[in-house]
């Protein structure tokens, strides 16, 4: 079993200004918790015992959020409210949440560099921290479905969704041969190429199971034209040495790190949560019919 993971999460998160000039992307909330806990929960579901956070300046409240607050949890306690904070305190007690900081903004593969100290010689996950992904009936998330890949074929494996072809340039991009229904052999991956130059339309949507090896293709990575140390480079020099693969998967999945996305997924969580369920249906339902006499124009 997989079980430590990087969550890197120290973008900037611009394309949520000005409400990440102070509060990190991460932290923004879907419904009733953060993004980074949909993700930090996705892991912990999967069997991983040891998390670690990769953050930029500016990123303690991540840090803070899975802390103990003792002043807050004593009230709810005396109040008969533990309820509130019993998804928190669960995750809590079942992962060592480790803080690592990434001190200059070098890119994804440099994030993922900054955790070979906590993860050593160990295969890992990486989950990115603005991706959520959300398990259909009960089965299991896309972490616990690489892992069980990683285990079948012993060999890095990433996961891959099929994407249209206006949104191909928003993606790193795998060059694959079918191997079986839900599993593909690597040749290797294009970063955002223009849609002539896709050799597929498999796309990474930013969860990865890789064995230990990828730290030292990250070592030897050149920065690219921003500084920036490329994750799908280093996977392109992993997959001509060694076996690579790419599963697809059956959970939903939304980008929390794209304004539309976020909004989107901020419904379609209300509509799984059982308090807000029947207003919401109810709403939509109004808004619908209000959207088809024009109001909004």
């Amino acid at each position: 079993m997989i079980k430590k993971a990087i969550i890197p999460a120290a973008g900037l998160g611009t394309r949520f200004l000005p409400a990440t000039k102070t509060v990190p992307k991460e932290m923004l909330t879907i419904v009733d918790a953060p993004i980074i806990f949909y993700v930090v929960e996705e892991a912990v579901k999967a069997g991983i015992e040891d998390i670690v956070l990769i953050q930029g300046r500016g990123k303690t409240a991540i840090e803070d959020f899975f802390d103990l607050s003792y002043e807050l949890e004593d009230k709810l306690a005396k109040d008969g409210k533990t309820h509130l904070l019993e998804r928190l305190t669960k995750i809590r007690s079942m992962a060592n949440i480790i803080s690592v900081r990434q001190k200059q903004p070098l890119g994804l593969g440099h994030a993922v560099l900054c955790g070979q100290s906590v993860i050593g010689k160990s295969p890992f996950a990486v989950l990115l921290g603005d991706e959520i992904m959300v398990s259909r009936d009960g089965g299991p998330n896309v972490t616990e479905q690489l892992s069980k890949k990683f285990d079948d074929v012993q060999a890095s494996v990433v996961a891959v969704m099929k994407v249209r072809d206006e949104d191909v340039s928003k993606y790193g991009i795998a060059d694959v041969e079918e191997k079986s229904d839900s599993l593909f052999k690597v040749k290797g991956f294009v970063e955002k190429p223009k849609l002539a130059d896709a050799p597929s339309r498999w796309a990474l949507p930013g969860r990865y199971v890789f064995s230990s090896d990828i730290f030292e293709e990250l070592k030897n990575t050149k920065s690219g034209v921003l500084g920036e140390i490329q994750l799908t480079d280093s996977m392109n020099m992993l997959a001509k040495k060694q076996n690579f693969y790419a599963s697809t998967f059956t959970s939903d999945r939304h980008d929390a790190g794209d304004k539309f996305g976020y909004l989107k997924a901020n419904v379609e969580l209300s509509l799984r949560n059982l308090e807000l369920k029947n207003e919401m249906k109810n709403y939509i339902q109004e808004l619908a019919l209000r959207l088809q006499q024009g109001e909004f124009k």
